[in-house]
């Protein structure tokens, strides 16, 4: 199964600890340190939970921002206005998550000014956090891409992605105005 390897030759004084490696990796798959396991489970135990705050969170602060003289648009598919509205409903019955993008109405300097001016954000890349995450994909992930691919990929200049946290959803909305004004 290891194309005819004869460990002993392959990897000299360590073949007997490769052929143990490999043949247990193949035969029982990786195994996670107690520890992980422990974070792992405490995690899940709450995801539930969790989950439903951060959806209802995403709503609140969606429908605000859907309403925001600054916001061109928001593309939560929890909003009624979502083309992808009845959809959520079908295959998210209990919501659609936390994540979404807006554009803003004044272009690429008003998304830098955003992320530089929130508080409560953590301005990283990824998502699902604990805590409201955001991150102007134009500038940073996607920043390698031309003009035409960011907006084709649905990074355009114009665009900030938002992961809603478990804060309290008033603070998150008041961070969020008083940094789009």
């Amino acid at each position: 199964s290891y194309n005819n390897i004869k460990f002993s030759e392959t990897f000299g004084d360590f073949g007997f600890a490769m052929k143990v490696k490999v043949d247990t990796l193949r035969d029982l798959g990786c195994s996670l340190s107690p520890n992980n396991a422990f974070y792992i489970l405490n995690g899940v135990e709450t995801l539930g939970i969790r989950m439903k705050k951060h959806t209802s969170n995403a709503l609140k602060v969606a429908d605000f921002l859907n309403q925001h003289s600054l916001v061109e648009s928001v593309s939560y598919a929890g909003l009624k206005n979502n083309e992808n509205y009845k959809l959520s409903k079908k295959y998210f019955p209990l919501g659609p998550g936390s994540v979404f993008t807006i554009k803003l109405k004044n272009g690429y300097n008003s998304c830098i000014s955003l992320v530089e001016n929130v508080n409560l954000f953590s301005h990283v890349a990824n998502i699902g956090d604990t805590r409201s995450l955001i991150i102007h994909p134009a500038s940073t992930t996607h920043s390698q891409l031309s003009k035409t691919e960011k907006i084709k990929s649905g990074a355009g200049p114009d665009v900030i992605r938002l992961s809603i946290g478990l804060e309290n959803v008033e603070d998150i909305i008041e961070d969020l105005d008083k940094s789009i004004k």
